[in-house]
């Protein structure tokens, strides 16, 4: 008897051991596939409920060319020739210090009926950045612009797409719209005209936002990326007027 029971403690303890294992195996399923279903990269959202918009108003046919400038400048005078002839608007997300250090070219972008608005001073990762960093840098760049051309930004978007809740709530507390993109030509790093236009002209739908810099291939890709935009029924817009409810 005192065998038996000894075996079947034995057995208990295993078995209650193996539950615990099988149980603990079957949460972290579930908790991955939790964050695999539920979280994606517009899952950051701020204490008011306010998020980065990834897309604009897909019930009008607009669509926007976001144009990153930190650098490139030497490409920028083509480009703001190609969007001149075919009387399409962008949005130009310019870094502070290179508003700075590039007040003419900033006017010219400007007078020429193109959106400004705000990527950050220095180009920091926001996502890895205190609050009060998050602040400085979107406020920074603020002030340069409004000094050189008089308005008030509203639109940020975060250097490398790369932001959370910290960054939204600053964003939010100086009055800014986190903007993302719905397209990305990723031509930074690919230096390919056909690739880029690939990028940028597949499967277009109302409300895209489309990313691009200011390289050479983007400059040779520029006016194929508009012209299908447009033939394909498309309105070239600023991104306040694409993401507009009105």
């Amino acid at each position: 008897m005192n065998r038996y029971i000894y075996m079947k403690k034995i057995f208990n303890k295993k078995l209650f051991s193996a539950i615990l294992t099988n149980f603990a195996i079957v949460f972290a399923i579930f908790s991955v596939f939790g964050i695999c279903f539920w979280t994606d990269s517009t899952a950051v959202v701020s204490s008011t409920g306010y998020k980065a918009i990834y897309r604009g108003n897909e019930n009008k046919n607009n669509i926007s060319l976001c144009i990153n400038v930190y650098w490139g400048t030497e490409y920028l005078d083509e480009m703001l020739e190609t969007l001149k002839k075919y009387d399409a608007k962008a949005t130009f997300f310019v870094g502070g210090c290179w508003a700075a250090k590039n007040v003419d070219m900033l006017k010219k972008i400007y007078d020429e009926g193109h959106e400004i608005a705000n990527h950050g001073y220095y180009h920091k990762d926001h996502k890895q950045i205190d609050y009060a960093r998050n602040v400085q840098e979107i406020e920074y760049n603020h002030k340069i612009v409004k000094e050189t051309l008089g308005i008030d930004m509203s639109l940020f978007m975060p250097p490398s797409g790369s932001y959370g809740l910290q960054t939204l709530e600053a964003a939010e507390f100086l009055g800014y719209t986190t903007i993302m993109w719905s397209k990305d030509t990723i031509d930074w790093r690919d230096k390919d005209v056909s690739l880029i236009t690939k990028r940028a002209t597949k499967n277009l739908q109302n409300g895209d936002l489309i990313l691009m810099h200011p390289t050479e291939c983007t400059k040779l890709a520029l006016e194929s990326i508009v012209k299908t935009i447009q033939n394909s029924g498309f309105n070239l817009t600023t991104v306040s007027q694409n993401i507009s409810m009105n």
